[in-house]
């Protein structure tokens, strides 16, 4: 089952312009964005509330958020994204140590997807995920926002 998006807010970061979404059960997506467009949605305290706490993170001062989240997905995509919430702020996994966090230890291309669809950047870390040689991998933001937040989790441990 797919949200139905009630709220929208644009958001500038360190990383770049995020559009914050929200349903009726809560925040339903994060996304990197190039510009602004025109949203037919009102004012949400919920998306208020989340740009204050992704202001938080940025500056060092929080480590988890303590949003009301509304994923939606398939039971392995909700696996992946819950496994990807037990990652330690300033720590990384590898696709292996997802796969097997979420269930399926052979589902190391999988969880590359799961991680791709996640729906809220940041809020659920799937930046945490690298590759087993250390290396970065993919990331819907880009590869520099990927490392700016894990340079980041690791300057404020």
């Amino acid at each position: 089952m797919r949200s139905s998006i009630k709220a929208v807010l644009y958001h500038n970061t360190p990383v770049g312009l995020l559009r914050l979404c929200a349903d009726e059960a809560g925040v339903c997506g994060v996304y990197f964005v190039r510009q602004a467009t025109a949203e037919p949605y009102p004012e949400s305290a919920l998306l208020q509330r989340t740009a204050r706490e992704l202001d938080e993170y940025f500056a060092g001062q929080r480590q988890t958020f303590d949003l009301p989240l509304s994923l939606h997905g398939t039971p392995f995509q909700m696996r992946v994204w819950a496994a990807l919430q037990q990652i330690p702020y300033g720590e990384t996994r590898s696709y292996a140590q997802v796969a097997v966090m979420a269930g399926n230890p052979k589902s190391c291309r999988a969880v590359g997807m799961a991680n791709h669809r996640n729906p809220v950047s940041i809020l659920v870390p799937c930046h945490r995920v690298i590759n087993a040689d250390g290396g970065l991998g993919g990331y819907g933001g880009g590869l520099e926002a990927k490392q700016f937040l894990l340079t980041l989790e690791k300057g404020c441990r």
